[in-house]
């Protein structure tokens, strides 16, 4: 019979280094994973200067957009003024002081009544055109009247004013057309206004890109 042999025990060395080696196998199954870095935008550095061309990509022009209508196309503007004029064109014509036309008579009254609201209908046209067509006739008639009330109407000059601008006021039609000389005028100097806002961006653009190269 032959009888087993024992093997024999590890020695202190051995279980010391299967020891480690089981640590560091659960380390590295245990460790997070490292996150890729992320690519970030490319950063020029601070010597480079941009391109001719990039600087103008970066501030194109603005593109000329409708012409808008100024103040005096949003009213009846020729007819407020001429209506105006004409009032106080006649009250010129009745210049006098108040106790001498007080003891003329109500008609040296209504003389200085008439214009007034001549006068006050110009007023209104200009600053307040939804009613234009109220203040025209109203505008027209006390024209008509000044012929009788106030030195026949200012010597004609002052009633002929308020008849033609009472016209233009009532025959005035909101959102028309520009004529075409006037749509020229306009049409250039929004190209002029485009050419300076192009010129102001090509410059900042120049100084910026000096600063840069500086």
């Amino acid at each position: 019979m032959t009888e087993s042999v024992p093997e024999p025990a590890a020695t202190g060395e051995g279980a010391a280094e299967r020891t480690e080696e089981v640590a560091a196998a659960g380390t590295a199954a245990t460790a997070p994973a490292t996150a890729a870095p992320v690519a970030g935008p490319a950063t020029a550095p601070a010597g480079a200067v941009a391109p001719a061309g990039a600087a103008a990509t970066a501030t194109p022009a603005s593109p000329a957009g409708p012409v808008k209508r100024d103040w005096r196309g949003n009213r009846p503007f020729w007819g407020g003024l001429l209506v105006t004029l004409g009032g106080a064109e006649i009250l010129f014509t009745l210049w006098a002081p108040l106790p001498v036309l007080l003891h003329i008579s109500l008609v040296g009254l209504a003389g200085y009544l008439v214009p007034s609201v001549m006068l006050l209908c110009g007023l209104l046209i200009l600053f307040n055109p939804t009613q234009r067509l109220f203040y025209s006739i109203l505008a027209a008639l006390a024209s008509l009247g000044s012929w009788v009330t106030s030195n026949l109407g200012g010597f004609v000059i002052g009633m002929l004013l308020g008849i033609v601008g009472a016209c233009l006021t009532f025959g005035w039609v909101p959102d028309q057309p520009l004529r075409r000389g006037r749509q020229r005028r306009e049409d250039r100097r929004a190209a002029r206004r485009a050419g300076a806002g192009t010129g102001a961006g090509a410059a900042g653009a120049g100084a910026g890109a000096g600063a840069a190269g500086a």
